[in-house]
């Protein structure tokens, strides 16, 4: 993990981004369209949205679905390996939001 060439790095950076991690813990909460997501994770732009789920799915941790209806609509949600990997996030996500508040207040 530590050497510059490890493929786990590859994996870290994808998973541990700023949006990578929102999304990926967003879906843990099941099958969400891409109207869903965007509100859950305030503040990210159409762009990164649309790269992130591209990368998680290219990862094999995002399943995409179209819908062949009119208007358009496009479901994601977690594959079984994705599934796996969040419930290794979410205490991890549970920690930092229990102790977020004591964190940022100490680093002013």
């Amino acid at each position: 993990m530590f050497a510059a060439a490890c493929p786990s790095r590859v994996v870290l950076d994808h998973v541990t981004s700023k949006w990578g991690v929102l999304v990926l813990v967003a879906l843990a909460d099941g099958t969400q369209r891409w109207s869903d997501l965007r509100r859950r994770a305030e503040g990210i732009s159409e762009k990164m949205l649309a790269q992130t789920l591209r990368t998680l799915e290219g990862d094999g941790l995002v399943h995409r679905e179209a819908q062949p209806v009119i208007p358009p609509r496009v479901d994601y949600s977690l594959t079984p390996r994705g599934e796996e990997l969040v419930a290794h996030l979410l205490p991890l996500f549970g920690w930092v939001v229990d102790h977020a508040d004591e964190i940022v207040g100490r680093a002013r």
